[in-house]
């Protein structure tokens, strides 16, 4: 699997991080041709995706087409794998970009509207921290930790050494 870049990996984080893996805006200073490079080497990886921009949500736009709409960069789930977001992670949040809204009662549903149960293996921490976060009464920091044996918040260093 090819490694992303630096600035690849940028674009990827950010994106992970905002609505629906919104890939826009790109990092100040990267624009034109450069931004075009990086950005087709992206799609062609398969690690960002071009969709129709929504100006109802107020989408960022990445060109406009023939036809006058405009689109937008999204990261996909190729794209936040590369940068180490795991698959399920990867598959909820780019399942929120195409989720859809709600039919009209008067309408039926289509097979298409039914959400796919995502695979967790069994036996992992992902699974053990799921488990405990579906209780009815959730889950602490501390209680993951604790059945994790992930560290906490570490101490914050004031300068003394140990």
């Amino acid at each position: 699997m090819t490694t992303p870049s630096d600035t690849q990996s940028l674009i990827l984080s950010r994106a992970a991080t905002r609505p629906g893996n919104l890939a826009l805006p790109l990092p100040e200073g990267l624009v034109g041709a450069a931004a075009k490079m990086v950005v087709g080497k992206m799609i062609a990886r398969g690690w960002l995706e071009e969709v129709e921009a929504s100006s109802s949500r107020g989408e960022p736009m990445w060109r406009k087409t023939g036809d006058g709409h405009g689109t937008t960069l999204i990261a996909t789930e190729a794209g936040l794998e590369a940068i180490g977001i795991e698959p399920v992670v990867a598959s909820a949040v780019a399942s929120a970009r195409k989720a859809r809204p709600k039919p009209e009662l008067t309408q039926t549903p289509d097979e298409t509207d039914t959400a796919k149960p995502v695979a967790i293996r069994a036996g992992t921490k992902q699974a053990q921290i799921i488990a405990m976060l579906q209780r009815p009464e959730g889950a602490t920091v501390a209680e993951i930790v604790e059945a994790t044996g992930w560290l906490g918040n570490p101490p914050r260093f004031n300068g003394a050494r140990p």
